[in-house]
């Protein structure tokens, strides 16, 4: 995790233990017991580390930051457009490569097996195709690079802002922002359900409990408060 950014670690070790409670459950449904779930929130984040653990384990290579490229493809990462907006491109193989430079690009000669048009020689010159790749895209708007890239079938992905997601009609056809009304609030746009379940999609029908909602319920179902006593704490600004 990065200074600013979200608690990675809190969100994948919930998921996992949703996982773990799930597998849980199947397992109780064939012996009728039950069983402990163990989550570490460090151990969630270290699933998510692809090879890194046994790279080094079998060559004691220390893997470091890297921004967005990897050290297994080229180019692969995140491009600016002439708009100033961004685009992710990834070329893993030799075939996607060829299709960028010369069907998108325009520039058949990078293809070439002397210059970059194999992978291990793209890798050697990362900078100078990150470059080449960059200069193209500074050229264009976004849009353009995206149809451009899929027309010739090069893995390409536009990098939303959140008023990019707002604003993009596939977010909510497939119902990933819904409204939700807030007492004493208003509407509320948030993230719908997911994942989408084909017979019960479900709903959020709540952002959480108000302030004080469920003060009766816990002071007098729970600890048997009378209504008298309630009444003397809310007086007394207590509750």
């Amino acid at each position: 995790m990065v200074p600013g950014s979200n608690p990675l670690g809190d969100y994948m070790s919930g998921l996992y233990g949703v996982i773990g409670i799930l597998l849980a459950l199947r397992q109780r449904e064939k012996t009728g017991r039950g069983q402990m779930i163990d989550v570490g929130i460090y151990e969630a984040v270290f699933r998510q580390l692809d090879e890194i653990a046994a790279v080094y384990g079998m060559f004691g290579r220390i893997r470091e930051r890297e921004g967005a490229g990897t050290v297994i493809a080229c180019p692969h990462g995140h491009f600016r457009t002439k708009d100033d907006r961004w685009v992710a491109i990834a070329c893993t193989t030799d075939k996607m490569f060829a299709r960028l430079v010369e069907d998108a690009m325009g520039r058949p000669e990078l293809a070439s097996s002397g210059l970059y048009g194999i992978k291990t020689k793209r890798l050697a010159a990362r900078k100078e195709v990150d470059a080449l790749v960059s200069g193209w895209t500074m050229s264009l708007s976004r849009d353009d690079v995206m149809q451009k890239c899929i027309d010739a079938e090069v893995p390409i992905g536009q990098i939303n802002s959140i008023a990019d997601i707002f604003a993009d009609p596939h977010f909510r056809a497939r119902s990933d922002l819904v409204t939700v009304t807030v007492p004493d609030v208003g509407d509320v746009m948030v993230p719908g359900v997911f994942p989408k379940l084909s017979r019960t999609p479900g709903r959020i029908a709540t952002l959480g409990p108000r302030l004080g909602e469920h003060t009766k319920e816990v002071l007098g179902a729970l600890l048997d408060l009378t209504p008298a006593e309630l009444k003397e704490l809310r007086e007394s600004r207590v509750i």
